[in-house]
C-alpha cells in the first residue's frame, strides 16, 4: 500500500517508534534467527557474531516488551532461558525476508554506488 505525504505525515507519531523498535540495529537478526526455532541465549550470542552480551540482553528485553519476543525459563539443573518469536513477532518475517532479498539482490548496486561516492570524496 502506497501512502500519501499526509497519510505519513498523521501516523507518523504512532508509527515512528514501532519502526524505532523493529529497524534497531539488532533486531531484525534476532527476530530472523528466532523465526526458526527458540534459541537460548547462548546461542543467538554466537550467531549474531560481534554483538555484546550487555546489546543483546537489551535487544532481547526490547522485543519481549514489544511483544515481539517470548522469554521462558525452565526450572532445571543448570537454570536454562530460551527465547522464542510470538505470534505477533511472526507477523514480521515476511518483510524481513522481502528486506533480505532486496539486500542480496542489490549488494552489488550498494557497493558500487559506495564506491562511486568515495571516489568522488577524494577528489
Amino acid at each position: 500500500m502506497a501512502y500519501t505525504e499526509e497519510q505519513v505525515l498523521e501516523t507518523l507519531p504512532g508509527v515512528r517508534p514501532v519502526l524505532e523498535q523493529i529497524a534497531h540495529k539488532w533486531a531484525i537478526l534476532i527476530l530472523t534467527f528466532l523465526c526458526d526455532k527458540p534459541q537460548r541465549f547462548n546461542a543467538l550470542k554466537r550467531r549474531l557474531d560481534g554483538i555484546t552480551q550487555k546489546a543483546l540482553t537489551e535487544s532481547l528485553r526490547r522485543l519481549e516488551r514489544n511483544g515481539l519476543v517470548e522469554r521462558t525459563v525452565t526450572v532445571s539443573s543448570p537454570i536454562a532461558v530460551e527465547y522464542s518469536i510470538t505470534p505477533l513477532g511472526r507477523t514480521l518475517q515476511d518483510p524481513f525476508t522481502a528486506l533480505y532479498d532486496w539486500g542480496v539482490e542489490h549488494q552489488g548496486d550498494l557497493r558500487d554506488a559506495q564506491e562511486r561516492f568515495d571516489g568522488r570524496e577524494t577528489r
